[in-house]
């Protein structure tokens, strides 16, 4: 009996240390300061300093009271990169630009300190949509590509990415895709209006690709990674190639090794590349083929999925990540359709890429890559007429260019979340905000607030027991840093 009143006693004295409230780690606020900056409808603010708030100790907020929770101790995937497309149509107006609109237009862009610092650029093999018409670097029936130039590209679109590079600071990490193989290699004979990649000509379709990063990085242009093809089940009237799962595996199995024996394994290959509505079935096919799942570094995909008249399946993205969590999750493209020049100050632009931002990373998204980063006032040049918006447009005729509010969208992440940084856990108390956050190399913390609401909000960012007081503007986006 002693024994057990010793026990009793014993767990007993350890029970003022289990229910004592655990001290929070402070370090992450201590003598730091939380630099706000906005962009709000209605207003002036555009990736504007709107204020500067110390800390103050807060450990319990109560439940009438809004909060963004921020819990850096608590980190998830790291950040690639933010970028645009570098398409022949970017390149194109790009050049009908006075010399002086072309400079601000790549500072805006790729300078880190007085743009929104993009590291990232997609850019097509062969022609795609947003092309001024359809080429082919190899004459047809060439499967030997002992024809293969990129003469084409010389141009405009080659000098245009070496002017990016050296905006950037001399590199990006440039990634390239394909919108059909040519016409000869396909069974429908023709580069537009989908057809498949015929099997015999998988390898010379390989070769391909090797031939295409060996040329741009003989010229200067070193190439980051790779995707198989840009919108792999759609049939469209421009340039596209329809691969099945099955089809894509089977290619996998000889693009890898083929990349492998150029010396190209250390190229990042994606997959699918294509809407998310398909993006998990895509996933799971070939990543649960091990023979093809080792060449792949990631899963592409895009936002157009809403094509339906349904919202975005971020939660498609989310189960991918959960399933794969050592495959890498990728947004290669998203713009706005059906261009209307009267309509390019439209509020909604931003607001889209605002929300699927924060919802794709919140998913595990680990890179993001805007559709073409430049257009004209028509919304191309587009040789089948498939205008679209970009977040700045150019006016070729009166030599201007105009940011839309999806530059400064854009901007909230690209300029202050820098390659390398990590997700950290972030919430919010009420649906009318929206959040997610970073923790950068330096230390500094980005945090994200979105309101598409028509109302003011207050709310406290709570981190570590100690918060600010600040508010979210009506249709705003906010970058609050942590320093």
């Amino acid at each position: 009996m002693r024994k057990k009143h010793f026990l009793s006693l014993s767990v007993m004295l350890f029970l003022p240390g289990i229910f004592r409230a655990k001290a929070q780690n402070t370090s992450f606020t201590a003598n730091k300061t939380v630099t706000v900056y906005t962009t709000a409808q209605n207003t002036a603010y555009r990736l504007a300093k709107t204020a500067t708030l110390n800390f103050a100790p807060k450990p319990q907020p109560v439940e009438t009271e809004i909060s963004v929770f921020v819990d850096p101790a608590k980190t998830f995937q790291s950040v690639v990169g933010f970028g645009g497309a570098l398409t022949d149509a970017s390149a194109e107006t790009f050049y009908k630009l006075p010399k002086n609109k072309q400079q601000e237009l790549l500072q805006a862009y790729f300078n880190a300190d007085k743009g929104i610092g993009y590291t990232m650029g997609r850019t097509n093999i062969q022609s795609c949509d947003f092309s001024s018409g359809s080429y082919s670097y190899v004459n047809e029936g060439d499967a030997g590509l002992k024809s293969f130039s990129v003469k084409h590209d010389e141009q405009y679109r080659i000098p245009f990415i070496k002017q990016v590079m050296a905006a950037a600071g001399g590199k990006i990490n440039l990634f390239v895709t394909p919108w059909s193989p040519p016409a000869f290699m396909k069974t429908n004979h023709d580069v537009l209006h989908g057809g498949h990649l015929l099997p015999q000509y998988r390898q010379a379709w390989a070769n391909f690709f090797v031939k295409f990063i060996s040329t741009y990085q003989k010229m200067g242009i070193p190439i980051w990674g790779l995707s198989i093809q840009n919108e792999e089940m759609a049939t469209q009237t421009w340039e596209s190639c329809v691969y099945t799962a099955d089809e894509e595996r089977a290619f996998i199995k000889v693009l890898g090794p083929t990349l492998q024996k150029a010396g190209y394994a250390d190229k990042k290959l994606m997959a699918w590349d294509h809407n998310r509505d398909l993006v998990y079935q895509r996933a799971s096919a070939v990543l649960e083929d091990l023979a093809a799942a080792k060449y792949v570094w990631g899963i592409a995909y895009h936002w157009y999925e809403t094509w339906t008249g349904g919202e975005p399946q971020f939660v498609n993205v989310r189960r991918v990540h959960e399933a794969f969590p050592k495959t890498n999750l990728m947004f290669t493209e998203g713009c706005g359709e059906k261009f209307d020049y009267s309509k390019i100050n439209d509020w909604g632009l931003g607001e889209r890429y605002g929300n699927d931002m924060v919802n794709d990373f919140n998913a595990g998204t680990t890179g993001w890559t805007d559709w073409n980063i430049l257009l004209d006032e028509k919304g191309g040049p587009n040789h089948v007429g498939n205008y679209c918006y970009s977040p700045v447009i150019a006016d070729t005729k009166t030599g201007e260019l105009h940011y839309t509010n999806s530059f400064y969208y854009l901007g909230h992440f690209s300029k202050f979340v820098r390659p390398g940084a990590r997700r950290i856990a972030a919430s919010s108390s009420r649906s009318s905000l929206q959040t997610t956050a970073f923790i950068n190399t330096d230390g500094k913390i980005a945090v994200i607030v979105l309101n598409l609401s028509d109302q003011k909000i207050a709310y406290n960012l709570s981190v570590s027991g100690n918060a600010v007081e600040t508010s979210s503007l009506p249709h705003s986006i906010s970058t609050l840093i942590i320093q």
